[in-house]
């Protein structure tokens, strides 16, 4: 199964950047996120195909027109937190916190039910389990937050397997669809969203995807921005991740939706015999 899904935020929403950091800092920067959405709708409906769009509380808040567009033309909206803050620096109380004023400021503008959730950077791992009990006691029915081996921001290397699974803690248990790995020479490379897909070249790519019986995807819409201004302060290797390929990278998705067929995470979830599905104890 391959699995289309997109983060919705602004250009300006990169992590571990003094510059960015906070809302107060987002207020006085160009806004990009109008256009670009656009743009991953006009491919989208021209392909016909499902997708899941994580959205930033902060967005509804902003841009409710946003949601109800993406809404309107019968994609899935779930949560990608409220102001993009790392799980792991946030502790227990503020996590609840941003996810409950997520789910509620989605909930608002849509009138319907958010069940589903991506932490920013993939930021749930080992040492933040109590994550999974907060999405579940909030009505998180299915999460798209792991990073199955070490990543920027920790990973969650003991998960296991790149591949749907159900999360089990202190008797709560939650549907978990993992970033899909590929393995080799003993490594673990990622290709299928974010700086990786905008590195890699499109034969690699098409060759990558072909090759994965699973794969989830997760786009951003500043990945197909080559236009977007540069944030100030950033280390050149952060610079080379951020903007490298963007000007290529909305090619490459387009040639994707032709050569693929693509579902959301709903369908995706409906497809999949949880009775069988691995459990992660945590």
């Amino acid at each position: 199964m391959h699995i289309l899904t997109f983060d919705i935020e602004e250009w300006f929403h990169l992590l571990d950047t003094n510059s960015s950091r906070n809302e107060e800092g987002w207020n006085s920067m160009e806004s990009r996120i109008h256009k670009n959405v656009d743009r991953i709708l006009k491919a989208l409906h021209n392909s016909k195909h499902k997708a899941t769009f994580f959205c930033l509380g902060w967005v509804a808040k902003k841009y409710p027109e946003i949601i109800n567009k993406i809404d309107a033309m019968g994609y899935e909206i779930a949560s990608h937190s409220m102001l993009h803050q790392l799980v792991f620096e946030q502790g227990k109380k503020a996590f609840k916190e941003d996810l409950t004023k997520s789910i509620c400021s989605l909930e608002d503008v849509l009138g319907k039910k958010i069940t589903m959730f991506r932490a920013p950077g993939f930021s749930i791992g080992s040492a933040n389990p109590w994550a999974f009990e907060e999405l579940c006691e909030c009505g998180i029915e299915i999460d798209c937050s792991v990073f199955p081996a070490t990543h920027g921001h920790g990973g969650f290397k003991e998960f296991g397997q790149a591949k749907p699974a159900l999360v089990s803690v202190n008797g709560k248990t939650i549907k978990e669809f993992p970033i899909n790995l590929f393995s080799k020479y003993g490594k673990n490379f990622i290709f299928s969203g974010g700086g990786y897909f905008r590195l890699l070249p499109y034969p690699v790519l098409l060759a990558l995807f072909k090759r994965s019986e699973y794969c989830m995807t997760y786009f951003h819409p500043r990945d197909f921005d080559a236009m977007q201004p540069m944030l100030p302060g950033l280390p050149l290797r952060r610079k080379f991740k951020s903007y490298y390929g963007l000007s290529s990278a909305f090619s490459k998705l387009e040639k994707l939706l032709k050569e693929f067929v693509f579902t959301d995470v709903r369908t995706a979830a409906s497809k999949v015999d949880w009775d069988k599905a691995p459990v992660v104890k945590l």
